[in-house]
C-alpha cells in the first residue's frame, strides 16, 4: 500500500491528463470547422492561381471558315473577272472579202456580215441554235512550202485550242473552217481534239 498522500497525487496527475487531452480534441475540431478561437481567418495551404494563368488557358481561337473547315484562299484577279459570254456583233477586220464571205456563208450563220464578241474574242461566226462559235481559214494550204505548212499548223493549232476554250467557257462549241481536205488533215493530225471542217460553201 502506498503512503495516502502519493495516492492522492496519482489521481490529481492522471486527471489532469485526461482533462488536456479532452481540451486538445476539442481545439482541433473547432480548427476543422473553419473557426478560428484567436478570430483570426483560416490559412489556405492551397496557393491562389498566379496572374496570366487563366490567359495562357483559354482555348485556341476557332479556325476561319465554318464548321471547323480550312480557311478559304482569297479568289485570284483571274477568278474574280466575270465572263462576258454574251454575243455582241463587230464589224468584221481587214479588207479580205474572201474570208468575210465564206465567214457569213457558214450554215445558220446568226451574224451574217459581223464577227461576233464572246468572252473577248472575235469569232468569224456563231450558229446560234447549235451553240457553235467558228474561225474560219481561207489559207491555199496546198501551195505552200513544207516548211511554211509546219510553220502555219503549229500557229493555227495553238490558236485553235486557246479560242475553243474561251468557246467552251461560255458554254460554246467551236469549229474550225478550212478549204482543203489537206490542209484539214494536216490540223487534225497535229491535234484530233479540233472539229475542222471542210468549207464545201466556200
Amino acid at each position: 500500500m502506498a503512503a495516502p498522500e502519493l495516492v492522492v497525487g496519482a489521481v490529481v496527475i492522471a486527471g489532469a491528463v485526461v482533462v488536456g487531452f479532452a481540451i486538445q480534441e476539442a481545439l482541433e475540431a473547432y480548427d476543422l470547422k473553419g473557426n478560428s478561437p484567436t478570430g483570426r481567418e483560416p490559412t489556405l495551404t492551397t496557393k491562389p492561381p498566379q496572374p496570366g494563368l487563366a490567359t495562357s488557358r483559354r482555348l485556341k481561337p476557332e479556325p476561319a471558315g465554318q464548321d471547323g473547315l480550312p480557311p478559304v484562299p482569297p479568289r485570284t484577279e483571274t477568278q474574280e473577272r466575270s465572263l462576258d459570254c454574251t454575243p455582241r456583233p463587230v464589224p468584221h477586220l481587214g479588207g479580205d472579202a474572201l474570208h468575210n464571205r465564206c465567214a457569213d456563208r457558214v450554215p445558220q450563220n446568226s451574224f451574217i456580215g459581223t464577227d461576233v464578241l464572246v468572252n473577248g474574242k472575235r469569232f468569224d461566226a456563231l450558229q446560234l441554235r447549235t451553240q457553235v462559235l467558228w474561225e474560219i481559214k481561207t489559207d491555199n494550204f496546198e501551195t505552200f512550202t513544207v516548211a511554211l505548212q509546219e510553220s502555219v499548223i503549229e500557229k493555227q493549232v495553238l490558236e485553235a485550242q486557246r479560242e475553243r476554250d474561251l468557246a467552251r467557257a461560255c458554254g460554246y462549241s467551236f469549229a474550225m473552217g478550212v478549204r482543203s481536205s489537206a490542209h484539214r488533215q494536216a490540223l487534225r493530225d497535229a491535234d484530233p481534239s479540233l472539229t475542222i471542217v471542210v468549207m464545201d460553201w466556200c
